[in-house]
């Protein structure tokens, strides 16, 4: 690769969201059916409140615990502190960003928090992949 890799360039612009109020297992079934780890919370005007993951989910089960499965909303388990990016993040950042976090995406968002994308492991995987083969093209291009 030549240029630095940048988040804008690999980045998912397809993404699910949830609303806060949304009862938490329309929101479980929405990750199941979607086959998604985790979804952005966000309000009527797409700014971002929180994320709900699998892990958010499983502390239904324990407070239910060997009883009934508690209800509420989708607010009331999700994580308030998500950590977004911007799009302008380089690749080298993000790598480093997931191997000192447990983070399986980050959020890509503009200055004023509104959801653009999101970027995940699988994503990095993919420029990996792609420099391999961008260097192995140079390697086999003839010299001049």
């Amino acid at each position: 690769m030549k240029d630095l890799p940048l988040v804008r360039d690999f980045m998912d612009k397809t993404f699910t969201t949830l609303s806060p109020d949304m009862d938490v297992y329309k929101a479980i079934d929405i990750l199941i059916d979607k086959g998604i780890t985790s979804a952005v919370v966000v309000d009527k005007q797409n700014h971002i409140l929180g994320i709900l993951s699998e892990k958010d989910c499983m502390t239904l089960l324990c407070k239910g615990a060997y009883h009934s499965l508690p209800g509420g909303t989708v607010d009331d388990y999700m994580t308030k502190h998500v950590v977004t990016i911007p799009p302008s993040t380089d690749l080298f950042t993000v790598a480093n960003m997931f191997l000192k976090h447990f983070f399986r995406r980050l959020v890509v968002a503009d200055e004023e928090n509104h959801i653009l994308g999101q970027i995940t492991r699988r994503d990095l995987l993919r420029v990996i992949k792609q420099w391999k083969k961008e260097e192995k093209q140079i390697k086999k291009a003839p010299i001049m």
